[in-house]
């Protein structure tokens, strides 16, 4: 018999496996907005998501996507809920899915902790890696690329175009 935390934490890692449906190179849990998974009963289980962002059009995917791993495990009834405090921010982002970002190419979000080690303001600066060749010589080509949590931007350097994601 499996018990209750080791049954959770096992359909927590399932859920947490889920690619995103916008960076399938993410999992929902690098991405940081599975906030927690919770066995109601046998085969009953609630699963905490929060968006990126208030309306993120990916939340319902990602939920079918939750519903249909832990169905798959044996699950006759998934619940997935949307949380929205504490809002999600790039921090909740984890270092492997930074790394994981900016190996696909995409400028990962700096943490806030990083940019400010004492906890004060982050200090404001327009400079973004490019992913491709390192450079910070980069300029912004519009505020928006394919989602809204993403800008556009090229390197001056090796004149590559590049998604940003951006700190929130």
């Amino acid at each position: 018999m499996v018990t209750g935390t080791t049954l959770e934490e096992e359909l927590r890692s399932l859920a947490g496996s889920v690619p995103d449906p916008e960076l399938p190179v993410l999992t929902l849990e690098e991405l940081g907005v599975l906030r927690g998974v919770e066995v109601l009963a046998p085969g009953r289980v609630k699963v905490r998501l929060t968006p990126t962002y208030t309306g993120c059009p990916a939340i319902e995917a990602m939920s079918a996507d939750i519903e249909r791993v832990l169905h798959d495990h044996g699950m006759t009834e998934v619940s997935v809920v949307t949380v929205l405090a504490p809002a999600w921010s790039t921090d909740d982002i984890s270092a492997e899915g930074r790394r994981k970002l900016a190996e696909f190419g995409i400028a990962p979000p700096r943490p806030h902790d990083a940019a400010s080690p004492s906890g004060g303001p982050v200090p404001l600066t327009l400079s973004v890696r490019c992913p491709h060749c390192g450079s910070t010589d980069t300029e912004l080509l519009s505020r928006f690329s394919s989602t809204a949590c993403k800008a556009l931007r090229r390197c001056a350097a090796c004149r590559e175009p590049f998604d940003h994601f951006k700190e929130l």
